[in-house]
């Protein structure tokens, strides 16, 4: 089976395609992605309507480059996948439309993808793990604990009462002047810093649940910028960046640790505990994690970080899955700007 995936919910316009055919075995034939950071980056972050525009401009070059790079043409494909929700919505429909196109011409199935669940089944081109798992998805717009039961079939366990997580990191950045993306930017200043040097909150602790927040620490970070000294030190800039990080893995630990008591007992344990989204590509966080995964005797499975953050690879891979059970959709299927992982099961039954 080949298939190719389209991604635009945000801001990288992206194409890929995998194949199962060698024996069984999942294939990346194709992986291309275009950001948009020069076109954000006067702003600071993703601006929606310049991000749909930016998308227009560059689909039919990507996927172009896509086929190329697999050595097909869109009759060897078997279906076309594209991300249908939840994102920003004026992307989410270049990219639905085009994915819809493209099947209506070549006469081929069209998969509608739900963009989370992509980024949850991720793990299971990379390192074919079985269901059931406990996936923590943390990205600039989502945070969540989610026990993964099968394609279609996701228990979610707690989710962000505010903000996501990448949201506060990209923000604390753009407080720090460190510049947009934040996140990988506020990594790398942090690797120079003192993780003790500002005692910020870790709001949720040690609460009952699996829910986050992540309003108050963001706030905190802003009453400290605030306070201090202008222009701000590298040192202060460094010190503040690695106190967040370390706050931030503190809270994913603690509140990662509450979903494994919730899972105690199920009928089926979990196989591993899986971290997807682009939050994930950050070391500090996955080293955390793999202790946590350790303490509860089960593998951590992070993908490779260019599979954690946005990319059509993941999208094919769920139009994948779900093509081999028979699940096809629509060409009459509606772009959504929101669509809960939890609604897929009733959607599939």
């Amino acid at each position: 089976m080949l298939i190719l995936g389209i991604e635009t919910s945000c801001d990288e316009t992206a194409c890929g395609i995998v194949t199962d055919a060698a024996a069984g075995q999942a294939r990346i034939l194709a992986h291309v992605v275009a950001t948009q950071f020069e076109e954000h980056k006067p702003y600071g972050g993703v601006v929606p309507e310049i991000a749909a525009r930016a998308h227009l401009d560059k689909i039919d070059e990507v996927v172009r480059r896509a086929l190329q790079d697999a050595s097909v043409t869109l009759d060897d494909i078997d279906g076309i996948a594209a991300t249908c929700g939840p994102g920003l919505i004026g992307g989410v429909m270049v990219g639905a439309m085009t994915g819809k196109a493209l099947a209506a011409v070549a006469g081929k199935p069209f998969i509608a993808i739900n963009h989370l669940e992509a980024h949850a089944l991720t793990a299971r081109l990379t390192h074919d793990v079985p269901f059931p798992y406990l996936l923590l998805l943390v990205s600039g717009g989502h945070c969540q604990l989610v026990l993964a039961e099968g394609i279609g079939r996701f228990r979610r366990l707690g989710t962000t009462l505010d903000d996501a997580v990448g949201e506060c990191f990209d923000k604390s950045a753009k407080l720090l002047g460190l510049g947009y993306p934040g996140g990988p930017l506020l990594e790398k200043a942090a690797a120079d810093g003192n993780a003790k040097a500002f005692d910020l909150p870790r709001p949720m602790m040690g609460r009952a649940g699996c829910d986050f927040s992540f309003s108050g620490l963001k706030t905190a970070v802003r009453l400290a910028v605030e306070a201090a000294p202008k222009p701000l030190s590298e040192t202060f800039v460094a010190n503040m960046a690695a106190s967040l990080q370390a706050a931030i893995a503190a809270i994913l630990v603690d509140r990662t640790r509450h979903a494994f008591k919730a899972v105690e007992g199920e009928a089926s344990p979990v196989t591993a505990l899986v971290v997807g989204g682009g939050v994930a590509a950050n070391e500090a966080i996955r080293t955390a994690l793999t202790a946590l995964a350790a303490e509860n005797g089960v593998p951590f499975v992070a993908p490779p970080v260019s599979l954690c953050t946005d990319n059509g690879v993941m999208i094919a891979w769920a139009g994948l899955e779900r093509l081999r059970l028979g699940q096809s959709d629509g060409l009459d299927f509606r772009a959504r700007p929101r669509w809960p992982l939890d609604e897929l099961k009733k959607e599939t039954a």
